[in-house]
């Protein structure tokens, strides 16, 4: 695996956090750069850990994560994604600090890194260099988290409460994206 190869994977991989950094952006009454920080650190980091365990145990677990990464990603989603838009709807004040700890960050930090488990799984196939690999995923993923909390906090400002309801919406279809992009390669 070259070094082109392992940029577009690292760029690719970041896709679905980057996304979900907007959605952490939208929910935010004001920027500040802490949350970014957190944000990426989180993503970053879950995105350069879990490649790093997938190629350790390549070869126990391959076809059991492969089997089942889906349906976790999607239940993680759905689950994160409901409970914004129910918190919309409410009209209830929340502290916004408080979604950027670490029982908020966690499941999405995991959520959005399971398919990178098992890119790690195929880099100990194709015998990539995993420091190089999950260094450029774990770097690649900190700058995109970090820019799209910015990023959604600029447009939700003006649309908290519809913001937060469609960082809910996108959540969700995101995981039934990964849910059925992997159900219709298994088919």
């Amino acid at each position: 695996m070259n070094l082109i190869d392992l940029i577009i994977t690292a760029i690719a991989l970041s896709m679905d956090a980057f996304a979900v950094s907007i959605s952490k952006g939208l929910s935010c009454r004001r920027y500040q750069l802490k949350n970014s920080l957190i944000t990426g650190l989180y993503f970053g980091g879950f995105q350069a850990l879990m490649p790093l365990l997938g190629f350790l145990l390549a070869d126990l677990f391959a076809e059991s994560i492969r089997a089942f990464d889906h349906w976790i990603a999607f239940g993680l989603m759905a689950l994160i994604g409901g409970n914004m838009i129910r918190e919309a709807l409410s009209g209830e004040e929340e502290q916004m600090d408080a979604s950027f700890g670490f029982r908020a960050m966690l499941p999405l930090a995991i959520a959005t890194s399971i398919d990178a488990l098992a890119t790690g799984v195929s880099f100990a196939v194709v015998n990539a260099n995993i420091w190089a690999a999950i260094s450029l995923i774990g770097v690649t993923t900190f700058l995109f988290s970090a820019a799209g909390v910015k990023i959604g906090n600029v447009f939700g400002a003006k649309y908290r409460a519809k913001a937060e309801l469609v960082g809910g919406v996108i959540l969700i279809l995101m995981g039934l994206k990964i849910l059925i992009e992997h159900l219709s390669g298994a088919a």
